[in-house]
């Protein structure tokens, strides 16, 4: 299969959907004195700024450096500027935080980029920016979004469907397909600019060489550049080619001399205004686009070819057709493969959509600490004020990779764990991929020298969830399944340096020394009654159920790499029963507080808790019902008796302390009660404790939905809780879709929706304690009906709703698709997939940023078909095909 072969050739990855969706309003772009990131760059003064980190365009693509950059703009003749980059709301100036305002979709790729497709909505009357803005201005958290479709603009099909494909017919010979269909009774004009641009490197300081563009003939560009193979830029329509340089337009945002007369704002004022002093007459610069002006019939479609090549070409369409035909196929045949024993075409489409996403969400990171902090020599130094403002401490931190994004436009910057969850989707498709971004942030000038691994660029210091080592062994057992082999080196270097992280825990986040941790936010927003990254007065402190939950999770899993190892290597066999120990004083700790007869689990509620550690010594639990108390589910590793007899020494070891320190096992699954077919389980729950919270999880009127696990019990909907401290009221209710808080910038919400990461985990350890139980351990489900299913069929039950969130209901509706009908039955919008950041806990509709195709794209191997039995119980120890 070629693109199969081609995944093994890293050359073929060397052009890609590498470019932002946006770089303005973020910090790496942030030169301000006092860190308002958000205002130091706009979308408005994006036109005419030039960035230092990045760029951004429409469906554009770049080299795996960000040398030069295409992307395409476009110009209805109506707006008040080209269409160059999506637009969105700020923090500031949305209700529910920040939001792309723009309908785009991505329909397809392949993991080496050699065929790629995305679909893009553009009105054909004037944007209405005004009035998103001051719409939402005025709505309140208690409103909904005001929505670019609530506006109006698309209601007489007043629109352009812009397909956007590309095809490589080599490593650096690329073909681009527009097609465009106007979608109006109406005639309608458009101005089509495919754009190519340099990064502008040229300024820092560093290197001064400066490339360069050219054109001799009105449907080619030149390129010059001393790195890059590409020599030329082809248009098979005639078309006249404008010339500009990407340097910023001071004398319109600073009101001081320009270095360039033609700055990177030049060719939308000449489109735009008509001002022909704007651009290069004498054709030749660092940012060149083609300008085509057509006009279009009634409901009339018209394809625009153009070709990025390293080759000089007399014919370069000659073969366009035939190169974009086979490269199709190829796609077709490679997910044809992946989709083999998936039943209905409703579900590939939806997996084949989730796919693309996660690919179209790949993107250039460039990020040095230092040199932001410093400035570069030949800039203005930065104010004396940003030296301590943001990420100081991180000054060793330097990435410039192709990196997976959450959302290339509400989030164009990793998040760690988020990423964690990407690459299990990644690893279905290019497992070299997921394995190579895992390692990433175990790098030196990505981890800090203390072992902590950056959270996200606005707060590198932040905590996320420790759910790297789970991925690192989840994603080499599926590369093992799939390559036929286990890459032995890969799963080694990333224990050492996970080693480091699991340190820095213990070290930082386990305040009193008796394994309670308290990890501040651990990604889960506002999901606490108050912030929970902020120090309490008065000597308080958060004794959190699910930084405890997460670190034993984080125990098990290096655990179980290490016994991995160590059947290759004796040697880790002590590193194997040093987890297994630190696993086992978790755990006692989780019930007992250290040396404390205190639990954060609540024999009363039969729940786990977080509780406040007062300053008399004493504790108060904090009875607020959320995914915090299920996450010690997670925390669970079943291993055989094979493997132990295969490991002498680690099996004496754990003998000896289970014999000489029986009050570290308590409290634990018993290890020695053996399950079926001879397997051991390890686990912060014993079968009483999972039941009961079984109970509460599967109960309707608690945390069960519709379309999946709700992030907090509904019992908050009618009756919010509430609790008084040091003098303050805090009341939480059950939102089930956009948040009524401002914590974290109000632009996410934990108190209610359905969020998949948590599901998937879920749906994963349930698996697991199957592995170990047999079939007749069951569990009402759901809680109050009088029906009984094992905890395998309840995996997959949740499966099958978090499922439901996007294939078709019998009335042929999509539940994420919410309270729009013309999403739900108009032809050009109901097939279209959004992989929305979260879901409403009750209705399943999208919520938060809408192209988090990142963790929600877990729904692309949730909708992979479950394999053999035997492929089943190799699942539970890390084989792919475990989660439905």
């Amino acid at each position: 299969m070629k693109e199969k072969e081609r995944l093994s050739d890293i050359s073929w990855k060397k052009w890609g959907t590498y470019v932002s969706n946006r770089e303005w309003g973020l910090v790496r772009e942030d030169y301000s004195a006092n860190g308002d990131a958000w205002n130091y760059t706009t979308h408005d003064t994006a036109e005419a700024k030039t960035y230092r980190w990045g760029e951004e365009g429409i469906c554009g693509i770049c080299d795996d450096m960000q040398k030069l950059i295409f992307s395409i703009g476009f110009w209805n003749k109506k707006d008040k500027m080209v269409k160059e980059r999506f637009f969105g709301l700020t923090n500031r100036q949305g209700n529910h935080g920040e939001d792309v305002k723009e309908y785009f979709y991505y329909l397809d790729s392949t993991p080496t980029h050699s065929y790629m497709k995305m679909l893009y909505k553009y009105p054909q009357n004037a944007f209405p920016y005004e009035d998103l803005l001051m719409t939402n201005a005025g709505r309140g958290k208690e409103d909904p979004e005001y929505e670019l479709i609530d506006t109006g603009i698309f209601d007489q099909n007043e629109y352009f469907d812009i397909f956007i494909e590309y095809a490589k017919e080599s490593q650096n010979d690329i073909l681009v397909k527009l097609t465009i269909v106007n979608k109006s009774e109406n005639k309608a004009s458009l101005i089509i600019l495919p754009t190519a641009w340099f990064r502008n490197t040229w300024n820092w300081g560093y290197d001064e060489y400066k490339p360069q563009m050219t054109s001799e003939e009105s449907d080619s560009i030149t390129v010059h550049h001393k790195d890059l193979e590409i020599k030329n830029i082809y248009a098979k329509q005639s078309a006249k080619v404008l010339f500009c340089d990407n340097e910023t337009n001071n004398e319109k945002i600073y009101q001081c001399p320009n270095k360039s007369k033609y700055s990177k704002d030049g060719i939308n004022d000449f489109v735009v205004n008509g001002n022909s002093q704007s651009v290069n007459p004498k054709d030749f610069g660092t940012k060149a686009a083609f300008f085509i002006d057509e006009n279009f019939k009634p409901k009339e479609t018209k394809i625009f070819e153009f070709r990025i090549s390293d080759k000089d070409l007399k014919q370069p369409f000659k073969d366009f057709d035939e190169i974009f035909n086979l490269r199709k196929q190829e796609a077709d045949e490679f997910y044809a493969e992946i989709q083999k024993e998936i039943k209905t075409e409703d579900e590939k489409l939806v997996q084949r959509q989730a796919f693309a996403g996660m690919l179209w969400n790949k993107m250039f990171y460039h990020y040095n600490v230092e040199k932001w902090l410093k400035g570069d020599p030949a800039e203005v130094t930065p104010p004396k004020s940003r030296e301590k403002l943001r990420n100081f401490q991180w000054k060793h931190l330097n990435n410039e990779h192709i990196i997976s994004m959450p959302d290339k436009w509400e989030y164009p910057w990793y998040a760690t764990w988020d990423l964690a969850f990407h690459t299990i989707s990644f690893s279905l498709i290019d497992p070299d991929f997921a394995k190579h971004q895992l390692k990433l942030f175990l790098f030196e000038w990505y981890m800090h020298p203390n072992g902590q691994l950056p959270a996200y660029e606005w707060n590198f210091n932040d905590v996320n969830p420790p759910v790297h080592a789970w991925a690192v062994f989840r994603v080499f057992k599926i590369d093992e399944y799939l390559k036929g082999k286990p890459d032995l080196e890969f799963l080694e270097s990333a224990f050492q340096k996970l080693l480091m992280n699991f340190t820095w825990w213990v070290n930082k986040k386990d305040s009193n020394g008796n394994n309670i941790f308290e990890g501040g936010f651990l990604g889960l927003d506002n999901i606490g009654i108050f912030d929970r990254s902020i120090p309490l007065p008065d000597g308080e402190h958060l004794e959190q159920s699910d930084g405890t939950s997460w670190m034993a999770m984080f125990a098990l899993n290096m655990m179980r790499i290490a016994l991995e190892l160590a059947l290759y290597n004796n040697v880790y066999e002590e590193m194997a029963m040093k987890f297994f120990e630190h696993f086992l004083s978790i755990a006692n700790s989780l019930d007992n507080m250290g040396d404390e007869d205190f639990s954060l689990w609540d024999e009363e509620d039969e729940f786990f808790y977080d509780a406040l550690s007062l300053s008399d010594g004493s504790h108060m639990y904090l009875r607020l019902r959320t995914v915090v108390g299920l996450i010690p589910m997670f925390a669970v590793e079943v291993i055989d008796d094979e493997m132990i007899e295969n490991l002498p020494n680690f099996k004496q070891r754990m003998e000896w302390v289970l014999e000489n320190k029986p009050e570290l096992a308590a409290l634990v699954s018993h290890w020695e009660v053996k399950g079926q077919d001879s397997k051991h389980l390890l686990s912060l729950l014993r079968g009483h404790r999972l039941k009961r919270l079984l109970s509460r999880m599967l109960n309707p009127d608690e945390f069960l939905s519709e379309f999946g696990v709700r992030a907090l019990s509904k019992e908050y909907e009618k009756e919010p809780f509430n609790i008084k401290l040091n003098e303050n009221d805090y009341t939480v209710k059950y939102t089930p879709a956009e948040s009524d808080s401002g914590l974290f910038g109000g632009n996410s919400n934990w108190r209610g929706p359905i969020w998949f990461p948590i599901n998937f985990l879920i749906i994963e350890s349930l698996q697991r304690f199957f592995f170990y139980y047999s079939p007749d351990f069951l569990v009402e489900y759901p809680t109050g009906s009088g029906n009984y299913l094992n905890l395998d069929q309840i995996a997959d039950a949740l499966s099958e709703r978090l499922s439901k969130i996007f294939l078709k209901d019998e009335h042929g509706n999509r539940p994420f698709n919410g309270q729009y009908p013309r999403f739900q039955f108009d032809p050009d919008f109901k097939d279209y997939i959004l992989f929305y950041e979260y879901f409403h806990g009750d209705n399943g509709r999208g919520v938060g940023a809408s192209h988090q195709t990142g963790w929600t794209g877990l729904i692309a191997k949730i909708l992979m078909p479950r394999f053999s039995k035997k492929a089943i119980a190799e699942s539970e120890t890390g084989m792919p095909g475990g989660v439905k």
